[in-house]
């Protein structure tokens, strides 16, 4: 399927704040790669009602590593109608090891088996006979089932390995791809997105970046750049007024070297970034954040000497880390909704999800005066 690419939101012209990397984009963050899976079919399956409009992504830190590398982590889970394997550890351990995915609600089994399949072929050599190693890689998911046929559990093993085995560095596509195929935010097309921020500390500069898979909020509570956007754009249409019944995955990725604890509250300061697009954490909502740093690799455990060195940040030098946080995960949930294209209203589906008209969008930011305005940004 060939997607068009839409204008961001910086190049629209709202006024996000702050400077990003050069692809405003998780990819920002050295090492880190991107792939996604993308499953449409508009014709439902022999036996079925429903199309399929689903998917997976897959996020690799250290992805030119030719052995696996842990990687301190934190999750918060802001409101927990959802599900990410792997945080009891990350809570316990402070660490990660191997991909992150993200894909529908009913595909988290398959996709945690496949992506451990696929680690132990990709790693092969590192696992050696005598070896007891556990493999726990995180898979979280939002929920698909009004634009997609989820109870046919349409993701197989193959998908979840075709977004491992697409994973690459720059540009991040965005809206109706990988596991944001079928997600609808504020009432409109949602999915996947993504943006970063640069901070500088001393005489070097450090990269924070995020990527979402929205798939939550209700229309009238929608809030771009602090304008209600959502009130404006409001009609008697089934999708603009659908209630609150999805979920968001922020992962929020960083070269800073940051402590457990440390990643831990940087992805609490997720929770601010979403509500700042106007969501109050719904009930029915899954808002569940990851973050993680790829500094101070280590070896796996079983391998690492007794003494292990960890840098960090002093705790007192956090504040702009946070507000880069909040900035990028906010203007990630946009650029996702800028680059979703229209789904459903075929005559096999009960729903049409539009995509946000951006010209409807700017009207509103206009008419607020928060529009085109000077920004430092890259």
């Amino acid at each position: 399927m060939t997607q068009t690419v839409k204008p961001r939101a910086r190049a629209l012209g709202l006024p996000f704040t702050g400077r990003t990397g050069p692809f405003n984009a998780i990819t920002d963050v050295e090492g880190i790669a991107v792939g996604f899976q993308t499953i449409v079919e508009e014709t439902p399956r022999p036996g079925r009602k429903l199309p399929v409009r689903t998917g997976v992504t897959a996020i690799l830190p250290h992805a030119e590593s030719e052995t696996p590398v842990p990687v301190y982590a934190g999750i918060h889970r802001f409101n927990g109608n959802g599900e990410m394997t792997g945080t009891h550890w990350i809570e316990d351990g402070g660490t990660f090891l191997g991909p992150v995915m993200i894909t529908n609600t009913h595909a988290v089994g398959i996709t945690h088996h496949a992506t451990i399949r696929w680690m132990l072929e990709r790693y092969a050599s590192t696992y050696e006979i005598g070896d007891f190693l556990w493999l726990m890689p995180v898979v979280a998911e939002t929920y698909d089932g009004v634009l997609s046929d989820i109870n046919a559990m349409p993701v197989t093993e193959a998908d979840a390995r075709a977004a491992l085995n697409n994973l690459s560095f720059g540009p991040v596509a965005e809206g109706n791809c990988g596991g944001g195929t079928g997600m609808i935010t504020y009432g409109f097309k949602g999915g996947t997105g993504t943006a970063s921020r640069i901070v500088s500390f001393g005489d070097r500069d450090y990269t924070i970046g995020t990527l979402v898979q929205a798939n939550h909020g209700q229309r009238d509570w929608l809030t771009v750049c602090g304008v209600p956007v959502g009130k404006h754009i409001k009609d008697n249409t089934p999708q603009s007024q659908l209630q609150e019944r999805g979920s968001i995955i922020v992962v929020i990725a960083t070269d800073l070297p940051l402590a457990p604890h440390q990643l831990k509250r940087l992805a609490r300061r997720a929770a601010i970034g979403i509500g700042r697009n106007g969501t109050p954490g719904g009930n029915n909502s899954g808002d569940i954040f990851l973050a993680f740093s790829t500094a101070n690799p280590q070896l796996m455990a079983h391998r690492a000497p007794l003494m292990l060195g960890l840098g960090m940040v002093n705790d007192e030098y956090l504040d702009p880390i946070y507000q880069a946080a909040v900035e990028s995960v906010e203007e990630a949930v946009v650029n996702a909704m800028l680059a979703a294209e229209d789904s459903g209203g075929t005559p096999h589906d009960r729903f049409r999800i539009d995509a946000i008209r951006h010209d409807e969008l700017v009207a509103v930011m206009q008419r607020y005066g928060r529009f085109g305005e000077t920004q430092t940004s890259a």
